[in-house]
């Protein structure tokens, strides 16, 4: 069932202006209100380096990089979050389809989609706006 980003049960919560401050205009307009950067242009489509993507609303590790592929769509792929209970999956009927959103379960930041025509071993491909994670080398 949908439920609004700013949703009382997500532990990190702060206001419009707050969300505003800590996010770029693009940031705050895919994490706070679902838009969506085209493809092929995000920081992070193209990027291998091994370690860690965080939410960019709170900084919860959500993906790390040995699961990341590339799915030929433009956007980070991943066939799995670091685990299910990072992020939450929201049925997304916009558009005039009906998608699985994909937000973080911390903040309710959106993130993107997951669809079932991932690799094995799960199946899935999260589909990642690159404006929505920032990123942690590998120490």
């Amino acid at each position: 069932m949908s439920h609004r980003h700013d949703d009382p049960r997500y532990p990190v919560q702060k206001t419009d202006e707050e969300w505003r401050a800590a996010l770029s205009p693009t940031e705050y307009q895919i994490a706070r209100h679902a838009a969506t950067e085209r493809a092929f242009t995000g920081r992070f489509w193209d990027h291998w380096e091994s370690g860690v993507y965080k939410c960019v609303g709170c900084g919860e590790t959500l993906f790390e990089s040995g699961t990341k592929f590339d799915a030929g769509c433009g956007w980070p792929s991943y066939w799995q979050a670091v685990d299910d209970g990072r992020v939450e999956r929201v049925v997304d009927q916009s558009h005039g389809m009906t998608r699985v959103e994909v937000r973080c379960a911390k903040c309710g930041s959106h993130l993107g989609h997951v669809f079932d025509d991932g690799p094995a071993p799960t199946g899935e491909r999260f589909c990642i706006n690159s404006a929505a994670i920032d990123f942690d080398a590998a120490k």
